[in-house]
């Protein structure tokens, strides 16, 4: 069967445990949408630890060893919002799955390639896949579990994959990298991308499509161009400080490019971001604490990393085993944030994470200087569990909140404001720590602000998200 074809819902229908509108527990759509969620973020942490090595062996200079790491970020983060209108105009499942084969076949390029320019076209191309797969992600949960309380659970595991898999990324790429070499960070996605597709086809049902809806490429272009600027400028804020002129160029670029954004929105017939959306209190602020929950936990998975390999003198390898600890606490969180969420309602598991997460990095500010690892543990434990304990509460806000036919673009949204989040958290770290005049105090003050944005994400969950997820009523 052709390739478009299959994507395009040609196939014979699921059994009926996956089909919308069924309540029953089926886990088949649940492992296809998270093997492609976690690959994606997977890929925005595990080449970390093998750039040093591919520079070398492909004789890269520094500025394409920053586009090794960076080409990635630029093309998911810009791309994701039109990766949700494709999705939504052409079926999320058709976009998931074209996403999920671009992704495989170019990480096989990035496993093959002879040069840095390869490399880098590569890894672009990779960013593109990740678009396709993130929105689709999420509007695929919101269709294979209708139900509330699986939808919860679905969302709690879907959002476990994020930390896990950033956290993990250091620790994979450095046991990779010191034993089969670096081609191999790129070579394990090509299994779980076959698998995630074949499962997909197979197992998840064929999406609805508003085909009669046009997709508005200037604002699409403008809204590309912005989130891209802005991220370059923050990933380049984290080296070269916040008055480099590079740096303030494109952040200024941004905002033309933005405002650009809005003016096309006001005059189109068909807007890219309905102002339904953007004036809905539950989609605004469920992505403003995406942004701020995704600020402190990279942040403070960046700023550890570098004081546990700069400071401490740990190896690529220790340093992601340092950061366990995180990691651990994230599937335990999420998934008992989806089975607490029927009965609780969002709001307090969101408030409840947000504080507790709060109180892990205001206490690595408080522990002094060069504090004993022990003591970090529970830091750490702390902002791993709280985050991903509000990350399930704040994802079924957002997709609640999405009115009919837009899931892709209101998951699209939401993890927007989570990339801008991560690059702002471990810009302003990577600033913070570069420019304080002690290290120490640098790094407590950058635990310090990650504190105060999610001091910020609880007030904001009190205000905007909602007792109950959206259309549920308490049994």
């Amino acid at each position: 069967m052709p390739f478009a074809e299959a994507v395009g819902g040609a196939e014979p229908t699921p059994p009926p445990e996956t089909a919308p509108g069924s309540g029953r527990w089926s886990r088949a759509p649940l492992l296809a949408v998270c093997a492609g969620y976690f690959m994606v973020i997977l890929d925005v942490t595990v080449i970390n630890v093998a750039v040093p090595v591919v520079g070398r062996e492909l004789s890269a200079s520094l500025t394409e060893i920053q586009w090794i790491t960076d080409g990635y970020t630029l093309a998911f983060a810009g791309l994701l919002l039109t990766g949700g209108a494709l999705g939504d105009r052409l079926g999320n499942r058709r976009i998931f799955c074209t996403g999920v084969a671009v992704f495989t076949m170019s990480s096989v390029a990035c496993a093959l390639a002879q040069n840095s320019p390869m490399l880098v076209a590569a890894r672009l191309l990779e960013g593109l896949g990740a678009a396709f797969i993130v929105p689709g992600s999420l509007a695929l949960l919101q269709q294979a579990y209708p139900a509330p309380a699986t939808r919860s659970r679905a969302i709690g595991l879907w959002g476990s994959m994020a930390g896990i898999a950033a956290s993990a990324g250091p620790l994979l790429g450095g046991l990779l990298v010191s034993t089969v070499g670096w081609r191999w960070v790129f070579l394990i996605n090509v299994p779980v991308g076959i698998a995630c597709l074949v499962l997909t086809l197979r197992r998840v049902a064929p999406s609805p499509r508003q085909e009669t809806r046009a997709v508005d490429w200037p604002a699409q272009c403008a809204i590309v161009a912005a989130v891209a600027l802005l991220t370059a400028a923050l990933n380049e804020a984290g080296r070269r400080g916040w008055s480099d002129p590079a740096v303030l160029a494109g952040a200024g670029l941004a905002v033309l490019a933005a405002a650009a954004f809005a003016v096309r929105e006001r005059l189109t017939r068909s807007p890219a971001l309905p102002p339904s959306l953007l004036r809905s209190r539950a989609m605004s602020g469920g992505a403003a604490i995406g942004l701020l929950f995704n600020f402190g936990f990279y942040g403070m998975v960046f700023t550890a990393s570098l004081d546990f390999q700069h400071q401490r003198g740990f190896s690529a390898l220790a340093a992601g085993a340092a950061l366990i600890p995180a990691v651990a606490m994230t599937m335990f969180a999420s998934v008992l944030s989806g089975r607490l969420a029927h009965t609780t309602g969002d709001r307090p598991l969101v408030i409840t994470g947000m504080l507790l997460a709060s109180l892990g990095l205001a206490g690595w500010a408080a522990a002094g200087t060069d504090p004993a690892y022990p003591l970090l543990v529970a830091p750490m434990m702390a902002a791993g569990f709280g985050t991903s304990f509000a990350l399930t509460g704040s994802t079924t806000t957002v997709m609640g909140a999405a009115p009919a036919g837009y899931s892709g673009t209101a998951s699209a949204l939401f993890n927007t404001t989570r990339q801008i989040g991560s690059a702002s958290g471990v810009a302003l770290g990577g600033t913070l720590l570069a420019t304080a005049a002690d290290y120490d105090a640098g790094l407590r003050t950058s635990m310090a602000v990650g504190a105060l944005a999610y001091l910020i994400a609880a007030g904001l969950a009190w205000l905007c998200v909602p007792p109950r997820p959206m259309g549920d009523e308490p049994s």
